[in-house]
Parts: structure tokens; C-alpha cells; sequence
């Protein structure tokens, strides 16, 4: 994995963590930390589309991020998980994927 993809996956884990902060933030520390991890979060994301498909990163930022919320969510805050929202999560994930390995079989193509 190259260090864009890096950005990407760490992107998304601030995607996660100010995702968080929106709901949850309680005081104005609370609130600079959520900020703080909007602005790293879309500035990987930036500086990672500058050598990737700007369409691919953005669903993999999205998917990774949402599917990282989920989770979260669950863990932190004990939000209720069904079967079907493991299903649809692990449906995110193959989607994900498949869009990276595609990406990287299109760059070897060329």
C-alpha cells in the first residue's frame, strides 16, 4: 500500500473521530479537538486525491468512515447492531475494496 492510500485510511479514521466529536461535544476543548479533526481529516484527504482517482478515494474515505462510525457508535456508545447493519457494513467493505483493487489493476494496466 502506498503512503496515498495511507492517508486515506488515516483520513478516515479522523472522518470517525470528529464524526463523534459533532454528536458528542460537551465543552469548547471538546469542540476545537472535533475542528481540529475535520481539518486533518479532509487535509489527508487532499493531499491524498492529488495522486488518486478523486472518485475512488472519496468512496473509500466515505466507506471506511462510515463503516468506522458504526462501529464506534456501537462500542462507545452502545448503539444497537442487528444483523442487517453487519450485513450492509460488510456489503461497504467489498465495495471498498473492490474499488481499491480495481484502481491499482487500472494503474498497472497503463
Amino acid at each position: 500500500m502506498n503512503k496515498y492510500w495511507s492517508k486515506i485510511i488515516i483520513a478516515a479514521i479522523f472522518e470517525v473521530g470528529w464524526v463523534i466529536g459533532l454528536k458528542h461535544s460537551a465543552s469548547i476543548f471538546h469542540w476545537l479537538m472535533t475542528f481540529i479533526a475535520i481539518f486533518i481529516s479532509f487535509y489527508l484527504l487532499i493531499t491524498a486525491t492529488q495522486k488518486l482517482p478523486v472518485g475512488t478515494a472519496y468512496a473509500v474515505f466515505v466507506g471506511l468512515g462510515t463503516t468506522g462510525t458504526v462501529l464506534m457508535d456501537t462500542l462507545l456508545f452502545d448503539a444497537p447492531l442487528s444483523l442487517a447493519k453487519v450485513l450492509f457494513i460488510g456489503l461497504l467493505l467489498v465495495g471498498v475494496v473492490g474499488l481499491k483493487m480495481l484502481t491499482d489493476q487500472t494503474k498497472e494496466e497503463k
